[in-house]
């Protein structure tokens, strides 16, 4: 037995050599490597799909970003079945339209203006075609409440079967409103640039005729006045003298008074206690002889004095202006001066029995410059223009109400600005 088992002993032993050990003992290490590895592995993928994720999140992000900061609805339509599926809307604007999940696109045509929703349809339709590759257009929506806005759409093929068809459209759309304002804005800026310049240019031609005339005649009467039989005749000449330079100096006031208002140059505001009675009362009497000429009268109708807080020489020049073209277009009657105290505002009015203004011309645009209601009645057009610009730099303003054949009524209001 002894024997036996030696001898077991001996042959294992000789079988168990260096590298048959070696082996067995790193058959425990390779399974712990082999674990180590698969392990290791699995995470490298957990953390690579993680981190995946994070891009993708930081992707959606700044996608996100830049739809808020460019505020676009994006949008998929679905060519075969022609619907629409809003995916995002960052459009700034309140009752703007958005379309249901699986919105029908011809339902949206509905909602576009009559005059642009032919465009927009063939434009479209030639995209889901596959004719055009891309599209832009613009065009006025209307929401449900019936408000409408201005929209630009982009769109563009995103996916094509085998045969080359448009499987998916993908596009955006945003709110122009703001941009479509801007456009008329700057449209009604060069139309008023445009009319300005043809306005002024009429001036330079009018006003050569404006100067000339009485220039002419004081000359013209100045060459005679030595030959004058009588004083009663020379008396006559110097009084035409008088009022043709009386003119003349006119039309340079206005001009200076323009050019000054148009450079900011015009003389500081010297704001103190006016009497708007005294003001009336001196522009009356100043205007009674050329009233009497002409078998007009003038009157103020206010007894009771009033202050108003304002700058004397600009009211005065306002009213002067008001009452000399009632003068010049009042052939009968009378031309009355006056002002009346409001709960908010004090209006100071000269009212005439003149020949009136067209209802069409009866606006804003009559106290634009170089403006002429009668072409044919001598005058420059820039008197009420400046009478506007005075209003202004003292808070004020002016307006108009007239009936042709019957007379006008100028008016200046000043708000809250009454002192007893």
């Amino acid at each position: 037995m002894t024997n036996l088992t030696d001898t077991i002993f001996l042959s294992i032993r000789s079988w168990l050599t260096a590298d048959v050990l070696a082996w067995i003992i790193s058959i425990p290490l390779i399974i712990f490597l082999a674990i180590s590895w698969f392990v290791l592995t699995r995470r490298v993928k957990r953390l690579k799909t993680q981190v995946e994720a994070m891009s993708d999140e930081v992707g959606n992000i700044e996608y996100d970003l830049v739809l808020k900061a460019m505020k676009l609805s994006t949008w998929r339509v679905d060519v075969p079945s022609m619907t629409i599926n809003v995916e995002s809307d960052y459009r700034e604007g309140k009752d703007l339209f958005i379309p249901q999940k699986g919105t029908p696109v011809e339902k949206i045509f509905k909602h576009i203006s009559t005059e642009q929703v032919q465009a927009v349809r063939n434009a479209f339709l030639n995209l889901a075609a596959g004719r055009e590759e891309e599209t832009y257009q613009e065009y006025q929506m209307t929401n449900a409440a019936g408000k409408k806005y201005w929209a630009a759409m982009f769109a563009t093929i995103e996916k094509r079967d085998l045969n080359g068809r448009p499987l998916t459209i993908v596009g955006a759309t945003t709110c122009i409103d703001t941009t479509k304002q801007a456009e008329q804005e700057l449209l009604e800026a060069r139309n008023h640039a445009e009319e300005s310049d043809r306005l002024k240019s009429a001036f330079l031609a009018n006003i050569t005729h404006e100067v000339r005339t009485p220039l002419h005649a004081i000359v013209g009467f100045s060459d005679i006045l030595p030959l004058a039989q009588s004083d009663e005749e020379r008396q006559n000449l110097i009084d035409l003298i008088k009022q043709n330079n009386a003119h003349l100096l006119r039309l340079f006031d206005d001009m200076m008074n323009v050019s000054k208002l148009e450079a900011g140059s015009y003389q500081t505001i010297e704001n103190t206690d006016v009497s708007i009675l005294e003001v009336l009362r001196e522009i009356a009497d100043k205007y009674t002889t050329p009233c009497k000429e002409k078998g007009l009268t003038i009157v103020v109708d206010n007894t009771n004095n009033h202050l108003l807080q304002t700058d004397h020489d600009r009211l005065k020049e306002i009213i002067n202006q008001y009452v000399s073209n009632a003068v010049k277009f009042t052939e009968t009657g009378e031309i009355r001066l006056g002002y009346t105290k409001k709960t908010d505002r004090i209006s100071i009015w000269v009212r005439d029995t003149g020949i009136g203004i067209p209802a069409d011309k009866c606006n804003d645009l009559l106290f634009e410059r170089f403006v002429k209601v009668n072409e044919f009645v001598p005058g420059t057009g820039i008197g009420l223009s400046i009478c506007r610009n005075l209003a202004k730099s003292l808070k004020a303003k002016v307006g108009v109400e007239s009936v042709m054949g019957k007379g006008s009524i100028f008016w200046i209001d000043f708000f809250n600005e009454r002192k007893e």
